[in-house]
């Protein structure tokens, strides 16, 4: 039985502990986790327990977990443009110093290097250049005010209806399956069609997969979000899915959310777990369930006109930049999650992951609304393919 909460707050510890020296599915657990020591006898639990969770010497990491509690993943070293260099802002939808404001960051910097100083890229977090309205942004972006966009294709499934396929609540095994996904024929051929409205996509990289975060109590089965004021997307998807479960979704930008849960106007949202951490949703939420409902990708897209008046040496920089990035973001993620996750707990949050047949209940919630899912989609083919390709057919 895998436990995903427990392994990554052992590692976390086990991290912290030898700093101190000088130097991710199922189980119906609530982890009301502290940072107090204890050994790894604690692994196992009922799904009526509180696990505490932090490193004994006898706690057992993998040298994957080991590697996500480091952080030891590398950055590229700032680069100097050169005066005359081609000046790009890339907007982003989150904080800086989040996730994808960080691989932003490192895909800028390695952009500026192949193109030997020639671009002069940088970073605006929280969706400022847009006004936190994402349709705006991709707007902008087809219309060449903004210059670069990196958002999820749930946002940019307004704008092509096949982006939902990747949403598809359990359509994906894991982080790993969605990355073999994007590389297929059939994920590179969608995630190049926003071609028909001006914008070049340059990477697709991949996020973590969706929980549910919420101030009233631990999601353990889909019967738990009845009555549950829920944010959602601008996305028909996510609200089809969630009405199913009983939620009462309320789709809405998420500039707005924080405040919203502030207010107790909502009571939770979903999203991966970078998101609650890297805008301090822990002040006002109480539970993380990890249900990996959803996958998600970036889609890192550029105004065709002015990427097509880039010089060759430009575009190539960009486009190796952004397919490097992508097994970095993945690798980043992985060294993080740790940190968020314990971040959460630190702050009074709980976690708690589901059983077996808890996310067999949210997957059959899934397949009862296929029919709807196809609907939204508005492409059958590309249905069956995905679903070929994840073994879901």
């Amino acid at each position: 039985m895998k436990k995903r909460v427990l392994a990554i707050l052992m590692a976390a510890s086990l991290t912290a502990a030898l700093a101190g020296c000088g130097s991710s599915s199922s189980s119906g657990t609530t982890a009301a986790a502290t940072t107090a020591a204890t050994t790894a006898a604690a692994a196992e639990t009922t799904a009526a327990e509180t696990t505490t969770a932090a490193a004994g010497s006898g706690a057992e990491t993998s040298a994957a977990e080991s590697k996500a509690a480091s952080g030891s993943v590398e950055k590229t070293p700032d680069v100097t443009p050169n005066a005359d260099a081609t000046k790009i802002t890339i907007a982003v939808p989150d904080p800086e110093e989040s996730y994808i404001g960080v691989a932003a960051k490192e895909f800028a910097n390695r952009a500026m290097k192949y193109s030997n100083g020639t671009l002069d890229i940088s970073v605006s977090g929280n969706g400022s250049l847009y006004g936190g309205d994402t349709a705006a942004g991709i707007k902008q972006l087809s219309a060449g005010s903004l210059k670069m966009l990196i958002l999820a294709t749930s946002v940019y499934a307004s704008f092509e209806p096949g982006y939902n396929v990747i949403s598809v609540p359990y359509m994906f095994d894991d982080q790993a399956q969605l990355l073999d996904y994007l590389n297929s024929d059939t994920g590179r051929e969608l995630m190049g069609r926003m071609s028909s409205q001006g914008i070049t996509t340059v990477g697709s990289w991949t996020r973590s997969f969706r929980e549910i975060t919420n101030s009233k109590l631990p999601i353990t089965k889909p019967d738990d979000l009845k009555g549950v004021v829920l944010r959602v997307p601008n996305n028909s998807l996510y609200v089809e899915f969630f009405n199913a479960c009983g939620a009462v979704t309320t789709p809405m930008n998420f500039s707005e959310v924080y405040n919203a849960l502030q207010l107790h106007t909502l009571d939770g949202q979903e999203n991966p777990v970078d998101v609650p951490y890297s805008n301090k949703f822990y002040e006002v939420q109480k539970y993380i369930s990890f249900t990996d409902h959803m996958a998600d990708a970036w889609l890192v897209g550029v105004n065709s006109k002015f990427f097509e008046g880039l010089t060759q040496e430009q575009q190539d920089a960009i486009t190796k930049a952004a397919e490097e990035v992508q097994q970095w973001n993945v690798d980043y993620m992985d060294s993080e999650n740790g940190t968020a996750l314990q971040t959460l707990i630190d702050n009074g949050m709980e976690a708690n992951e589901l059983t077996d047949e808890a996310k067999q209940q949210f997957v059959d919630v899934s397949k009862s609304c296929y029919d709807k899912f196809k609907e939204l989609i508005q492409d059958d083919d590309l249905f069956s393919a995905t679903a070929k390709f994840t073994g879901r057919e």
